[in-house]
């Protein structure tokens, strides 16, 4: 396919991105795997067992395209990213895909050479704390000692917020979650700060979660989303409408238990092109028609990947908030399959 360059307009980044992504989902095909680039261990999002078996919530969407594009929801490599080589790894061709807890923000969009692919999660930065500081306000943390990932949103979000209420604080650089988590509970800072669905995993991932305390002030928006190198429109539609896909699913009342119950008797035009039923949506981004129903059986629909990862029964016990559906009070909002 043809492609036409605006090379004033590109970065450095953004040329190599260019140069890299011409056919990615060609190179997916012929490697028969898709490189998924993830944070190296969240608990919740995206982590190993002793088994090295990769599962989450961002887990299971780099599956869902695995499963739309080769068939095969196993047919992934997880590559471990921080926040700091994340971009280099997607913009390299390390990996074709980056599901990595990443927030979707202007001068990534437009200076860095990534295509963002929508929203999985509407999340903001917090603070988590010991009880026994004392602390019930990110406002009284004059002064704190404060642990925050280099490379990420959250590194300006916080000085920006200090700032803007005329406090100071003394940064405490890590690397990532696990290291932010090690070095807050060996005393080496008073709080750590990245975004809320990240505290609450390494809340509950900590020996006596009671002990600790995530602070009510979000401040900032974060929504996190899957990124592809920019120049591959194809790949990017893929990436997007498999999570439109899960998302759609979850409002039509089609889960991973119904879906050939559906396919065949539904009588919803749009469950019936979602499915593959009537129509070639699959086509039109050069795969076959039952992707999208591939892509929810999985791990099922965006609601049952949000209840079986991070929900309210699990560990992490996140509320769905404005990661409900449009129809239920939150943000989720599939644009039509038609």
């Amino acid at each position: 396919m043809k492609k036409t360059l605006f090379l004033g307009s590109l970065t450095m980044a953004g040329l190599a991105a260019s140069f890299v992504s011409a056919a990615t989902l060609d190179d997916v095909k012929a490697r028969g795997e898709l490189l998924c680039g993830v944070n190296p261990g969240l608990t919740g999002f995206a982590a190993p067992d002793a088994n090295g078996t990769w599962s989450g919530f961002d887990v299971a969407l780099c599956r869902a395209v695995s499963a739309a594009v080769l068939g095969d929801g196993n047919k992934v490599r997880f590559v471990p990213t921080t926040g700091e080589t994340r971009f280099t790894a997607l913009s390299s061709g390390e990996v074709d895909l980056l599901v990595r807890n990443t927030t979707w923000t202007y001068s990534r969009d437009t200076d860095l050479g990534l295509d963002f692919a929508g929203v999985n999660y509407y999340d903001g930065q917090g603070f988590i704390v010991r009880k026994d500081l004392g602390v019930t306000s990110a406002k009284e943390l004059e002064g704190a000692t404060v642990c925050i990932q280099t490379g990420t949103t959250t590194e300006l979000n916080l000085a920006d917020y200090f700032a803007s209420n005329g406090m100071t604080y003394t940064p405490v650089a890590v690397q990532s979650n696990a290291e932010g988590e090690q070095q807050y509970l060996a005393g080496a800072c008073d709080t750590y700060t990245t975004d809320a669905s990240g505290l609450a995993a390494t809340r509950a991932s900590l020996a006596t979660p009671e002990d600790h305390i995530i602070l009510p002030e979000i401040i900032s928006k974060e929504p996190l989303g899957p990124a592809t190198r920019s120049g591959d429109s194809q790949w990017n539609d893929i990436v997007r409408w498999t999570l439109n896909a899960l998302i759609a699913a979850e409002e039509y009342g089609v889960t991973s238990a119904n879906l050939d119950e559906l396919a065949s008797s539904s009588q919803n035009p749009e469950v019936r092109r979602l499915l593959g039923v009537e129509g070639n949506l699959g086509e039109m981004m050069g795969l076959d028609n039952d992707w999208a129903k591939r892509a929810i059986a999985v791990g099922g629909n965006y609601g049952e990947i949000f209840a079986a990862t991070v929900g309210e029964a699990t560990p992490i016990g996140l509320a769905r908030g404005l990661n409900a559906q449009w129809t239920q009070g939150g943000l989720l909002y599939a644009p039509p399959f038609r």
